[in-house]
């Protein structure tokens, strides 16, 4: 990290730093995928020359530019930690300085991928919760530097005045292992993450690079042919009949379904290996990740609610996955932040006890939802499937017999709303907000009442035909909403939690974080 000169757009005028000079090779080795399509044109922009030492000229020319370029991004690039901010000043012609003070910044994440551990350097993620993703980034800087950042950020988002020079405070006699997960484990959840992304992935690739193929991938009768330039006698296996094929369906299922499990188990290892949950005196650590090592450390005070998942499969063999709503997002994919992705019911309550929300006490407290609110929606549906049954009849010529299989539709969509209907509860006590739902994937969303934001009743004209009423809670970073509720259960719930907010001083407690 090289000390960078003073800068007319540095106000404080002190010195920016820049990043490690080793991100370049690291920066460079990883951005190679993306010279692929540079590197395609200049293959096929030579491919018809008569001097074949054009090619590997020209594919010099594509990597030294792409060095040179990122050289210039790196000499342009500095930050700087001020006494209320971290400035990030870069550009090559257009110069942008953007400041984020640090009572916005919600988390500060420390990231290793594979080539970037093995050259010792990190990038560092600023989080303020205000868009999609990371709001700033440092890449690449040394694990020692990405450790101090961290230190002297949450010192001077806690109030406390410290140099620049601040040593890592570990605060190892604070640090307690709450969750943590083995070999044996991360493979369960694996098996749980069934996935046949790689299908898409390859079907992708197909379709990008179709054009270097020989032949239409999507032609049948030249797939047969190249079959039998093999020597498979198609014929043979059509006079085997029935049975053959079934065994040959039977052995493609069951390859899809082996693939579809090792793509699971592969991705999950790749992501949760080495997952280990931890406690400070500020809030929880999580490391997890085989190539791509993430560190990541969240406040208590952060958390906003808890939120409990699990599937049919799942819950027989009494696993669950646990994630805290907050603003500070996990992820661009994962919105919530993964506490526990595979435990017990007794290790997630223990988890949210730790951030400050209590298991629930049983079902006595929750409440069934009106079971009119699910028959009003189920009529809804009705006037679309008639159209479309009498749209077939008039304009298609279709046979009224075939057209009565629409009203399938309407026993299957009975059927899934009476399901949901049956595992929905809502409910709330002197503390904390209920709401469980779903039949397949069951979710349980605990909330601090103090934590509530706002409290909007919403009714649509059918439901206040009826006295029926929506009732949506506003926390930083979610919503929770509770549907089907009598108008006057909905006023007694917003009363009871505006109540409860209005006893609390928010400014006592941001002073006390």
């Amino acid at each position: 990290m090289n000390p960078a000169t003073d800068d007319p757009m540095d106000g404080t005028g002190q010195d920016g730093a820049r990043l490690h000079i080793s991100g370049l090779f690291v920066g460079f080795v990883t951005g190679l995928p993306q010279l692929l399509f540079p590197v395609l044109a200049a293959v096929f922009g030579v491919r018809k020359a008569d001097n074949p030492a054009l090619l590997p000229i020209l594919i010099a020319a594509v990597l030294i530019l792409s060095l040179f370029f990122r050289w210039l991004i790196w000499l342009r690039f500095r930050y700087h930690v001020g006494a209320d901010d971290i400035r990030i000043e870069k550009g090559l012609l257009n110069r942008t300085a953007r400041s984020i003070p640090y009572d916005r910044i919600q988390d500060v994440s420390i990231e290793q991928k594979l080539l970037a551990r093995i050259m010792g350097l990190s990038e560092v993620k600023f989080e303020t919760g205000g868009g999609d993703g990371d709001d700033a980034t440092l890449r690449f800087v040394t694990l020692e530097e990405a450790n101090r950042l961290r230190a002297l950020i949450r010192a001077r988002k806690a109030g406390v005045t410290v140099t620049q020079d601040v040593p890592q405070t570990v605060e190892a006699e604070d640090i307690e292992t709450i969750f943590a997960m083995d070999g044996k484990r991360v493979f369960i959840l694996g098996l749980y993450s069934f996935s046949l992304i790689i299908f898409a992935a390859v079907g992708g690739l197909a379709q990008q690079f179709d054009f270097l193929l020989p032949f239409d991938y999507w032609d049948f009768k030249r797939w047969v042919g190249l079959a039998q330039e093999s020597g498979v006698n198609v014929n043979t296996i059509n006079r085997v009949g029935i049975l053959a094929q079934l065994i040959l369906a039977f052995g493609a299922f069951s390859s899809l379904i082996f693939i579809g499990f090792a793509t699971g188990v592969v991705r999950t290892f790749l992501r949760e290996h080495g997952f280990r949950l931890t406690q400070t005196a500020k809030g929880f650590r999580r490391q997890r990740g085989l190539f791509t090592l993430t560190d990541v450390v969240m406040p208590t005070h952060r958390v906003q609610a808890a939120v409990v998942q699990t599937g049919p499969i799942r819950k027989r063999r009494g696993w669950h996955s646990l994630k805290f709503v907050s603003l500070a997002q996990d992820s661009k994919q994962e919105s919530n932040y993964v506490a526990a992705p595979l435990a017990t019911l007794d290790e997630v309550w223990r988890i949210s006890k730790a951030a400050g929300i209590e298991a629930p006490d049983g079902d006595e407290r929750l409440r069934t939802g009106a079971a009119l609110h699910w028959i009003m929606h189920w009529f809804l549906l009705v006037p679309p499937i008639l159209v479309a049954m009498a749209a077939l009849v008039i304009f298609a010529d279709t046979p009224v017999a075939p057209t009565l299989l629409l009203l399938l539709l309407l026993v299957m969509a009975a059927l899934l709303f009476w399901c949901d209907w049956r595992k929905y509860r809502f409910g709330l006590d002197d503390q904390q907000l209920y709401l469980r739902r779903g039949w397949w994937q069951q979710q349980w969303t605990l909330a601090p009442q103090v934590k509530v934001q706002s409290v909007e009743i919403a009714q649509g004209p059918l439901a206040r035909r009826y006295g029926l009423a929506s009732l949506k809670f506003g926390i930083a970073g979610g919503s929770l909403e509770m549907v089907a509720l009598p108008l006057a259960t909905a006023q007694a719930i917003r009363t009871a939690v505006m109540e409860k907010v209005a006893e609390v001083d928010y400014s006592a407690i941001n002073q006390s974080r």
